[in-house]
């Protein structure tokens, strides 16, 4: 027998004790599973953490309460709600915690996990993407939890959105030919989601190992191989494994489903830098955005972009740049006022794109450099504001103005020229990059901001959905 499932209440804690003091691993620790064992225990440990709890109450002195035995109570077992006289005649004999009454009218019950050796690959709250794979493997692939039953499935509007991020589509690209199809293993019926989790896989079809052999006892600088051996003592070192960006085609799945919660916002990322060539101060039109290769709102600036990316591929080497995003009709309320404010949620969104460097929106670091006069947005008197320096976000929370945003990438860590790298014996020696790399990633990164943006934004829509509950 490979599994057993015990009920919680009927673990041996003794035994895994025991079992620990000898040297073997147990997941959770016994003394966590002592704790959620016994009520009295559990409650003693939310009270000295600081953890909200209903609070205790002694029931010789209070009429109304909950009485929750401390062992054996569960699946709705064990505990007595006592609102009058007559229940107080049927309380239980055994061991109990007794705590005050709640007036709950509906409860929202949220399962966060996270795997044993600490890493996650797992992002979200209630719209949760957990993905899988690597550049060289046999797919890459995700699942989606919590995306609601009975949403009509656009598949072109995916596959379209995968087009757009999916190597080989112009010369200043990776070459590496992907067709980038994704198949959907579950959680879509007849075209429309069940309310199951939603799996999908994305083969891989065009690898090269070959051009990554050398790769393989040496770290390149400024790139994730060194970090990853350093952490895992063992590392995929074949197109990057799982530091690779292939990894993003996930996002971008993800992200076109959830734009199917959030119709009517509008999200537009496009390239506003490559090198010190940018867009700034100029007239942007974002419907040319896709008409060239660099996804530039300005056709001028976009063709000077475009022929310096190609004389940087010529060179053998590669140069960083920005995506500008505009997001337009968030509702007012989305974000949460402490530790998941939406510009916090977007920041992390966007600093886990590969070869992200920074993050800022609304006025973000020129900002720093203004007088409170000049910086507050003053409001109308329909609730909007004159300017918008916030970025559609204050305190955390969107105020129905729009919001703005800009992801800085550095220059791709692989050069196609010879260059210093240590190798596993702790020497300095020389190798030259092979394989297929992009020269420059923002092009392609532009529909990757657009996809998280989208599963941020569609996140917070249901968290403020489950908020208003009524």
């Amino acid at each position: 027998m490979d599994v057993i499932s015990i009920e919680i209440e009927q673990v041996n804690v003794q035994a895994l004790k025991k079992l620990k003091s000898e040297g073997k691993t147990i997941i959770p620790d016994p003394h966590v599973l002592e704790i959620i064992q016994d009520k009295g225990k559990q409650k003693d440990f939310y009270l000295k953490n600081n953890i909200p709890t209903a609070p205790l109450v002694n029931p010789d002195e209070t009429k109304q309460f909950v009485q929750k035995l401390n062992q054996g109570g569960y699946d709705g077992r064990g505990v007595l709600v006592v609102k009058d006289t007559k229940d107080h005649e049927n309380l239980f004999q055994e061991p109990s915690t007794f705590e005050a009454l709640a007036d709950i009218k509906k409860e929202l019950a949220l399962i966060g996990v996270q795997s044993p050796s600490d890493t996650l690959n797992a992002f979200g709250k209630l719209l949760r993407l957990t993905t899988f794979g690597e550049s060289h493997g046999p797919a890459i692939g995700g699942i989606i939890d919590g995306f609601p039953a009975g949403i009509s499935i656009d598949f072109e509007a995916i596959q379209d959105a995968l087009n757009r991020r999916k190597p080989g589509q112009s010369s200043i690209v990776t070459q590496r030919k992907e067709p980038d199809e994704v198949e959907f293993l579950s959680g879509i019926f007849e075209g429309k989601s069940t309310g199951a989790s939603i799996g999908f896989i994305i083969k891989n079809t065009n690898q090269k190992s070959k051009d990554y052999s050398h790769l393989k006892d040496v770290y390149r600088p400024s790139h994730a191989d060194y970090t990853y051996t350093q952490k895992y003592g063992h590392r995929d070192y074949r197109g990057g494994g799982r530091s690779s960006a292939r990894e993003t085609a996930n996002w971008v799945v993800a992200g076109a489903l959830a734009k199917h919660l959030i119709p009517e916002v509008v999200i537009t990322a496009y390239t506003s830098a490559v090198g010190t060539i940018h867009t700034d101060g100029k007239s942007l039109d974002f419907s040319i955005i896709e008409n060239n290769p660099v996804r530039c709102p300005h056709a001028e600036t976009a063709e000077e972009m475009e022929n310096f990316i190609k004389e940087i591929r010529k060179a053998g080497d590669t140069v960083g740049g920005i995506v500008s995003a505009k997001i337009e009709k968030v509702p007012m309320g989305w974000g949460e006022p402490i530790w998941d404010k939406l510009h916090a949620r977007l920041g992390q969104a966007m600093l886990s794109i590969n070869a992200v460097k920074g993050f800022e929106y609304g006025s973000g670091f020129q900002g720093a450099q203004l007088r409170g006069s000049e910086h507050n947005d003053l409001f109308t008197e329909d609730g909007r504001t004159q300017t918008n320096l916030s970025g559609g976000i204050q305190g955390g929370i969107s105020n129905g103005m729009d919001i703005y945003f800009k992801v800085a990438f550095k220059p791709v860590a692989t050069l196609q020229m010879p260059q210093e790298v240590l190798d596993a014996d702790g020497n300095l020696t020389e190798t030259i990059g092979r394989g297929r790399h992009d020269p420059c990633v923002v092009p392609r990164a532009v529909p990757i901001v657009e996809a998280l943006s989208a599963f941020v934004l569609a996140d917070f829509y249901l968290l403020h959905q489950a908020r208003n509950l009524k």
